[in-house]
């Protein structure tokens, strides 16, 4: 009988799911091994990037639980996933996604990192706010991203902390990254713009987090801020010229590896949702207006919905929207059609996120948990 050569089979095993490659690691030590090659992993993560299969949405229900949905197959059901804190009732957030990799942060500060493909997640160690016990009484804002940087194969999650005062005024802030390479955290150079809200969880496009931030504490007016993953530089991005005397919602997102910038005004009647995309990075001329759609409401009953794209379609004519009541459509951007997707079990949604099925491995050297972690003391 024939034998497959060893080139030939990784052609084979390249265009598999994440779920055969952990089956057929069985096969052989010889397959076992390729599978687990990092050059391997890599190559099976680009090919699913670039024709965008094995990807899924995942969406947390119930603040602790988990599933997920290829909305590109059909039937469209939904898969409950095992999280790293198993059947403890405690609320987590998904602070990023990144090649397969789940950021996530639970309700006591405590952040891991999460493989649902493989099943795999390790908690990250803690690291303290360098703030004197005087001021540890006022309220603070707290910014986190998730993102991989190629140029040091690194994946970064970055934690940025302010601290507020009385009369707007800030009293401390500072930034620090932690590096799945090194397993550790660091203190970066400090930021130099100021952070309204609680807790906001950044954007990853074209290698750089992203956040929408302001200038001065005093000001209306958000603007854009992105985080190099490689320089670690901060740096401000304008963004398009919008009436935003109009605007009552207004966001940043990523959508095809693009910034993607999500304005929500009423004009009239009407509420228009209009999604502008960034064809060229930093640059201010690029933004595109890519759809105006003057009747999101249409996902609900509820007329002043908020819609968020998610994604492109495969092969880039459609683009998939979620609302803030769990539903979910495709936007024909040639015919404005919408259709609405129907998925069986869809709960509600507090977290909705695109990721991709991968191998990528955590840190061996830190500490793995087994889908579950002891409770606190």
């Amino acid at each position: 009988m024939a034998t497959l050569s060893h080139d030939l089979a990784i052609e084979i095993l390249r265009g598999l799911s994440v779920k055969d490659l952990l089956r057929f690691q069985c096969v052989s030590k010889l397959w076992c091994s390729s599978i687990n090659d990092s050059y391997f992993i890599k190559l099976h993560l680009s090919d699913s990037l670039k024709t965008i299969t094995n990807h899924s949405l995942i969406l947390r229900k119930s603040g602790y639980d988990f599933v997920s949905v290829n909305v590109y197959d059909s039937p469209k059901t939904t898969q409950r996933l095992n999280h790293p804190l198993g059947e403890q009732k405690k609320l987590l957030k998904i602070l990023g996604s990144c090649n397969g990799l789940l950021a996530l942060i639970d309700d006591d500060n405590r952040i891991f990192l999460w493989n649902p493909s493989t099943r795999k997640s390790q908690v990250l160690p803690s690291t303290e706010i360098d703030f004197s016990s005087a001021s540890s009484f006022f309220p603070r804002s707290t910014y986190y991203g998730f993102g991989y940087d190629p140029i040091s194969d690194d994946y970064k999650l970055v934690r940025m902390v302010q601290l507020h005062g009385n009369n707007k005024g800030y009293l401390h802030s500072e930034a620090k990254v932690y590096s799945l390479r090194s397993n550790c955290w660091r203190r970066i150079k400090d930021f130099c713009f100021y952070l309204i809200l609680h807790r906001k969880f950044g954007i990853l496009a074209n290698n750089a987090l992203h956040w929408m931030v302001f200038k001065t504490p005093q000001s209306w007016k958000q603007n854009l801020v992105g985080f190099d993953l490689g320089t670690e530089e901060f740096r401000f991005l304008e963004l398009p010229d919008l009436c935003l005397d109009k605007l009552f919602c207004y966001d940043i997102k990523a959508m095809g590896g693009y910034n993607c910038l999500t304005a929500t005004f009423r004009d009239s009647n009407d509420v228009v949702a209009e999604v502008w995309i960034m064809k060229e990075y930093g640059v201010k001329e690029s933004w595109v207006k890519l759809i105006s759609w003057n009747q999101p409401h249409l996902l609900s009953c509820f007329p002043s919905v908020v819609v968020v794209p998610l994604a492109f379609s495969k092969n880039g004519d459609k683009v998939l929207f979620s609302s803030d009541v769990h539903t979910f459509v495709w936007y024909d951007l040639g015919s404005k059609k919408v259709e609405k997707v129907g998925i069986r079990d869809v709960p509600i949604i507090h977290d909705v996120d695109l990721y991709v099925q991968s191998l990528v491995p955590l840190n061996s050297n830190a500490l793995m948990i087994n889908n579950e972690i002891p409770p606190q003391g």
